[in-house]
């Protein structure tokens, strides 16, 4: 199995929750480490706790929905480290609002974020993968990149833009060694519920129980990477979650009927 010492890590959203487990875990294993997210200060608490581990690591705000973040942060890993063995697109904000509820502009928002955000940065660095012949790409989706969701609309439809995408990434694959695994967390102990976009564009501010005692995040992030240095094309993280997964493909009628008697919080 590949080894990660050394290796240079590029990490969207990891201020927090899994982008700043994973951030933790790839410290502990000597890698190189640039991370990234739009809250600095909480950025730098994650640099901390990683610095027990590591002393090779670089921060940058990094706001998704700006061009200008993106070209800047891809620029400056590329004059520190030379190059990205490893881009972990994590970034994303999610949604609690109905789709009869939501103006446009809040879908927008999402997608902006979620799925052309995370583009930018990949398209921006394959020259980079290129130039190597190698590397691995970790798209983290969600499970509702698999099924729509009630409260979801937007959210969902950016991680389902993630998965076509990527998928076709995966079988274009115009880099022989260079990896895409497209990892479908479910409800998994962050505050991701916290900052999630309401139809107003103000923050949820609401720890919904299903985040609460969800799988705790470092067991999430030990998962990801295990994934990742088994070349996993597609690994899902979750508990009940997957069995609706499993009945959509079996059935469409029965999930739709069991999905909207699923609590959305």
């Amino acid at each position: 199995m590949e080894k990660l010492n050394g290796k240079i890590v590029f990490i969207t959203g990891a201020s927090s929750g899994i982008g700043r487990a994973l951030a933790l875990e790839f410290a502990k294993q000597k890698c190189k480490l640039f991370l990234t997210g739009r809250n600095i200060i909480e950025l730098k608490e994650t640099e901390n706790i990683c610095r027990q581990y590591t002393q090779d690591i670089y921060i940058e705000k990094l706001d998704m929905a700006v061009e200008m973040d993106i070209e800047n942060a891809v620029e400056k890993v590329l004059y520190t480290f030379g190059r990205v063995d490893i881009l972990i697109n994590n970034a994303g904000i999610s949604q609690r609002s109905q789709v009869m509820e939501t103006p446009i502009d809040i879908d927008r928002t999402l997608m902006e974020i979620n799925y052309f955000g995370t583009l930018a940065i990949t398209k921006a660095l394959l020259p980079s993968f290129e130039k190597t012949g190698a590397g691995h790409i970790v798209v983290i989706s969600s499970m509702v990149g698999l099924f729509g969701f009630n409260s979801r609309s937007a959210y969902a439809a950016s991680k389902h833009a993630l998965h076509g995408f990527f998928e076709s990434f995966q079988i274009e694959q115009p880099i022989k060694n260079l990896h895409t695994t497209i990892i479908c967390p479910g409800r998994i102990q962050t505050n991701i519920s916290l900052s999630a976009i309401t139809a107003s564009g103000e923050a949820h501010g609401h720890m919904d129980s299903g985040q609460l005692h969800g799988i705790p995040v470092d067991i999430c992030a030990k998962k990801i990477i295990k994934a990742m240095l088994q070349k996993k094309n597609l690994y899902i993280i979750a508990r009940e979650e997957k069995w609706l997964w499993l009945i959509k493909k079996i059935s469409r009628n029965l999930f739709i009927q069991i999905a909207k008697k699923v609590k959305s919080d």
